[in-house]
């Protein structure tokens, strides 16, 4: 087998810590890649990875011997494409994760003007609300809202997004119109229960320099953001969501902001990738046309 691409299979088994994800990413047989492992150990003279049943993980010196390959085949893919920069398209296979709404409401319609000007690429979105392993997972880049906690990633930071308190009018013909967040002990709210940590999200306003929040009553909880809108639409509470979220049923009148003033804090949206010095040609113009575009629609 080719020597660089068994160090590019090699680094793909030590971040996704599976041959099996790592055949998967690479799209390749599992064969292919437990036999690229066996011959780059016998080349180098030293076991590299330790298996185990659950998982796969670099020895002491597969850590050392990382480093260095992640350096090697960085230097080889920029060698290769020297020439063929300005000229060549980027192609080949893009694994991008971003938000569900995020992924309906803005990335989808947009995304015939990417295709079309990178007809090489290939593009696989994910979408969803749960937090993804992007190592682990095999996933190029992916777009977060909220505070980070993945310090091994890269996090480009997009803007903030700004964040309304809003209900049908049908509800607040029934409960009124809350002025004050004392006011909110009159209402009822749609509960939402992070989709990771099952957390339920308490009601959040900013007061002066502090964020301040608090329990609302909820007959009703859900872990997804169009249920959560659903519910708001039928007259089951009051929500706090993104304004892009809602912004269509504000302008139509189906939806009505309360408490402008008591805005909760807006929340920072970041671009994610896998520390590594050198990217992809189709992971850079996929990280800075979703950039751009995400910049359209955030503070």
């Amino acid at each position: 087998m080719d020597r660089i691409e068994s160090l590019r299979i090699f680094s793909r088994v030590v971040q996704c810590g599976s041959f099996s994800k790592a055949a998967a990413t690479l799209q390749i047989p599992r064969s292919s890649v437990s036999m690229a492992i066996q011959e780059l150990e016998a080349r180098v003279g030293a076991r590299l990875l330790a298996r185990t049943t659950r998982r796969v993980a670099p020895t002491q010196e597969g850590i050392v011997f990382y480093e260095r390959c992640e350096r090697l085949v960085g230097d080889y893919e920029d060698v290769e494409g020297l020439f063929r920069q300005s000229s060549s398209l980027p192609a080949g296979r893009l694994s991008v994760n971003v938000p569900g709404r995020m992924g309906r409401l803005i990335f989808a319609p947009a995304l015939p003007d990417f295709l079309s000007h990178y007809p090489k690429i290939e593009l696989e979105m994910g979408v969803t609300d749960r937090a993804v392993d992007l190592v682990h997972e095999g996933i190029d880049c992916a777009v977060r809202v909220g505070p980070l906690s993945d310090s091994s990633l890269v996090a480009r930071k997009i803007g903030d997004i700004v964040l309304c308190s809003c209900a049908s009018p049908s509800y607040l013909r029934k409960h009124g119109v809350p002025q004050a967040i004392e006011d909110l002990d009159r209402h009822l709210a749609v509960g939402y229960a992070s989709p990771t940590s099952g957390r339920i999200e308490e009601w959040e306003w900013v007061e002066g320099n502090d964020v301040r929040s608090r329990a609302i009553p909820a007959r009703l909880t859900v872990n997804n953001a169009e249920a959560y809108i659903a519910c708001c639409l039928a007259g089951l509470g009051l929500i706090q969501i993104p304004l892009y979220d809602v912004r269509q049923h504000l302008d139509a009148g189906e939806l009505v902001e309360v408490m402008p003033d008591l805005r909760a804090a807006p929340m920072p949206v970041h671009i994610l990738y896998p520390h590594r010095r050198h990217l992809s040609r189709r992971l850079q113009v996929f990280v800075d046309w979703a950039t751009a575009l995400l910049r359209q629609h955030v503070a």
